[in-house]
């Protein structure tokens, strides 16, 4: 493993691996705690594996269940760099590709099986996935599988797991329902967290500019001439406006750009994020699939074109960059409607957001100070009129 360690350039852990590692080789159920772009994956993966190499027999011992099918993928692929040398197999299994092809692969012997919850059962229920030689089950990105509804699922799971194994939670935040989960299924589990108080991203340079809605198109034209990121996410809220604004940008004269959401098939989905990965794609358009776990190491700028319905999803996709301690850039389009969301986010971070500004497609610093605190000006209530 050190060796392997040494090849892929990890050369000192991060804070949560620090902490993790050795709790994880002693058998302990953990619950880490830690804010994206940390080392998260490989704070379970690489113990895990040291433990699992000199074991090989093409049994499942490790199942981690992910939120997203994009997750899966990152997280099988982690695996395979990190047990390079080894005879350790490891499986992405998700929804969205062929069912045979799966139950071949795991007919043929896999230690290591990273899944979305549904998919899992779905083997479960076949009978085609076999935990009986089951040694740890980790759930990674928890509070993001509780948060779009995988509870009941995650708890199936877990009841049909051996009695006897190690049990690894791992999530940024850690509301109630995480804690009442921990409790219920795992074993004294030490708890450890790496999040800092503050959840401001301290490498990211995060920024807003206050828009009417009728002018976030031409604003996000001129901040991408200005900016001219290397790599950039563009989050929207939903599937139907991540399309469009896609579309309009390609009319617009972006070539290197894609669209990513729930809408396209899952070939579409892994082509696209091949190509990011890759550095081949320098325009990522997308809704929250993104939004958590992935990581990409040259996203220099993201750009919440949507301020995002909750405070934690604005948090981790700003997380997309910064990555390592890496900096970045965030910025956030606010329409005058949208000033309290905006406050949220600031409390929620325990930061304001510099107000930025560009000529003649957002508010002046005069205009942002008169139109936060209080009502918009008359020239934008007109505006906000004519487009409602």
């Amino acid at each position: 493993m050190l060796g392997v360690l040494r090849d892929v350039a990890y050369e000192k852990p991060t804070p949560v691996q620090a902490g993790m590692i050795p709790l994880v080789l002693q058998g302990k159920d953990v619950v880490g705690q830690a804010r994206t772009g940390t080392g998260k994956t490989a704070a379970f993966a690489i113990p895990l594996i040291d433990q699992l190499a000199a074991k090989h027999d093409g049994t499942v011992r490790v199942l981690a269940l992910v939120p997203t099918r994009e997750l899966a993928v990152q997280v099988q692929q982690e695996v395979a760099k990190l047990s390079k040398g080894t005879k350790l197999s490891c499986a992405a299994i998700y929804g969205g590709h062929s069912v045979r092809t799966q139950i071949d692969l795991l007919n043929r012997g896999v230690d290591f099986v990273v899944g979305t919850p549904g998919r899992i059962i779905d083997h479960l229920t076949r009978k085609t996935l076999l935990l009986d030689g089951l040694q740890c089950v980790v759930l990674d990105e928890a509070d993001r599988m509780l948060d779009i509804g995988f509870r009941p699922d995650i708890e199936r799971v877990l009841r049909l797991c051996p009695a006897e194994r190690q049990t690894l939670l791992l999530s940024a935040t850690m509301p109630a329902p995480i804690i009442a989960l921990a409790k219920r299924y795992m074993h004294r589990p030490v708890r450890v967290n790496f999040s800092s108080r503050s959840l401001a991203h301290d490498t990211i340079e995060q920024s807003c500019f206050l828009v009417n809605d009728t002018e976030k198109l031409p604003l996000l034209i001129k901040l991408l001439d200005r900016e001219q990121p290397r790599q950039c996410i563009i989050f929207c809220r939903t599937k139907l406006g991540t399309q469009r604004l896609f579309l309009k940008l390609s009319r617009h004269g972006q070539k290197s750009i894609r669209a990513i959401h729930g809408d396209l098939s899952q070939p579409q989905r892994d082509s696209v994020m091949k190509d990011f990965r890759a550095g081949t794609l320098q325009i990522l358009v997308a809704t929250d699939v993104v939004g958590r776990g992935i990581d990409v190491t040259h996203i220099s700028h993201i750009i919440n074109y949507d301020v995002p319905s909750l405070c934690d999803d604005y948090v981790h996709r700003v997380g997309r960059t910064g990555r390592m301690g890496k900096p970045g850039q965030a910025f956030t389009f606010v329409t005058p409607l949208q000033r309290s969301a905006l406050a949220d986010i600031e409390k929620r971070i325990d930061r304001q957001l510099k107000r930025d500004h560009i000529e003649g497609v957002s508010l002046s610093e005069d205009e942002q100070q008169s139109a936060m605190p209080g009502k918009a000006p008359s020239r934008f209530k007109r505006r906000n009129r004519k487009a409602l």
